[in-house]
């Protein structure tokens, strides 16, 4: 029986688009979201405190403020700063681990600024967020055989918020979960090596490093993409998917995809209004 394996964020390095070397995970979602939406911002800066001291912040955003919590630490942190600093611009975006302690924590996690709008962003990730899938790249000679992967996949949802929510989280599982589903077991290739196709199969040809591949497959199976099967292709795809599922204030999706431990690809992409349904 297959164990699961388990990526932590120790493991992994996340790289801004600044070079900062960020924390976790949580911390890179920040960091994208900012530079996709154009904001200038500071990593590792400080407050200054009435007492003369100071107490570093993750995000500097012009004179706002944003703390990604990962830890108690952060947490009484964050609470030192908002008693010593009332008036401060300042947001704290709650890492999974401490989701059961969101309602308590209420007062930290929200912030409403009366006559201002607020976008905002939720990721999800979960074990049952994978999907197994087979693929060749012919471009690529160690890939150029047929081969599958078992893929994770946490997705970003960035939008602007209504009553401090820009999706439900519910409802945004299940709609991932129904998208991951409809490409589950599938055969992934570039529908330009596509030679002939009949009522239930592709016929698919192409010359690659390990040799000449003719191939008959099932259409039930099979999954023709725009481009190469790539990780960053199936990122993209899995987006092109979810964004007509989205509600209307969804500006953007952003989707991880694991392809083993240690390695994978992130792709965000605007949500155009107009390929919404409604």
């Amino acid at each position: 029986m297959p164990t699961e394996r388990v990526v932590l964020d120790s493991d992994l390095r996340y790289l801004d688009g600044k070079g900062n070397l960020l924390k976790s995970r949580a911390e890179l979602s920040v960091a994208r979201m900012l530079a996709f939406l154009g904001h200038e911002y500071r990593y590792g800066t400080s407050v200054a405190l009435p007492d003369g001291s100071t107490l570093p912040v993750d995000f500097a955003v012009g004179g706002r403020y944003i703390e990604v919590i990962d830890s108690e630490t952060d947490e009484a942190r964050f609470r030192r700063i908002k008693q010593a600093l009332p008036e401060l611009d300042i947001i704290a975006i709650g890492h999974s681990r401490f989701a059961s302690k969101v309602e308590e924590l209420d007062s930290l996690f929200l912030y409403d600024e009366p006559g201002k709008a607020q976008t905002g962003s939720i990721f999800i990730e979960d074990p049952s967020l994978a999907f197994d899938y087979a693929h060749i790249l012919p471009l690529v000679e160690k890939c150029s055989v047929l081969h599958g992967h078992t893929s994770t996949v946490m997705v970003e949802i960035i939008g602007s918020m209504k009553n401090n929510l820009v999706v439900d989280f519910g409802d945004a599982k299940r709609v991932i979960k129904d998208t991951l589903n409809a490409i589950d077991h599938k055969f992934f290739i570039n529908k330009k090596y596509l030679q002939r196709e009949d009522d239930t199969h592709y016929y698919v040809a192409f010359e690659g490093p390990r040799g000449y591949f003719n191939l008959q497959l099932p259409k039930m199976t099979t999954y023709m993409m725009s481009g190469e099967a790539t990780v960053e292709n199936l990122s993209t795809e899995i987006i092109r998917l979810l964004a007509p599922r989205m509600p209307a204030n969804v500006e953007a999706l952003g989707v991880y995809i694991y392809e083993g431990v240690n390695k994978g690809a992130h792709i965000i992409a605007g949500v155009k209004k107009e390929e919404k349904k409604s």
